[in-house]
């Protein structure tokens, strides 16, 4: 029997609620710091062979591409751990209704940019 279901390949026009935006946005940032790992790894192992090495990636991190690698590993990583809390409230039981798991999308979405952009004056 073949069932005939509407197919929208069209990304632009699926509007998901902020639970399915914060769960997306998760997977996103442990993707990105997957390959920030390999950056991080490169830089340790520059800066531990020599001096000039260790100075070069001083340059590179002090440089505004470094500042924002930096910003953007530490923001991925913030929102991983901010979401990941979530995802654990919710395995404990709580916020699982559809407005309680929204607000709780919400809050941890709002929480992480705000706490991104404080890092990037930082940082910057």
């Amino acid at each position: 029997m073949k069932k005939q279901r509407p197919v929208n390949l069209d990304m632009t026009t699926i509007k998901l609620p902020p639970a399915g935006q914060a769960s997306i946005l998760h997977r996103i940032t442990g993707v990105a710091m997957f390959f920030a790992l390999l950056f991080v790894i490169y830089a340790w192992a520059v800066s531990l062979s020599s001096l000039e090495g260790y100075n070069s990636i001083l340059q590179a991190m002090d440089a505004w591409y470094g500042k924002i690698i930096l910003i953007g590993t530490i923001s991925a990583l913030l929102y991983h751990i901010i979401g990941g809390i979530r995802h654990a409230v919710m395995d404990m039981g709580h916020w699982e209704e559809l407005d309680s798991g929204n607000l709780s999308a919400q809050i941890a979405m709002g929480l992480w940019v705000v706490i991104s952009i404080a890092l990037g004056v930082l940082l910057w």
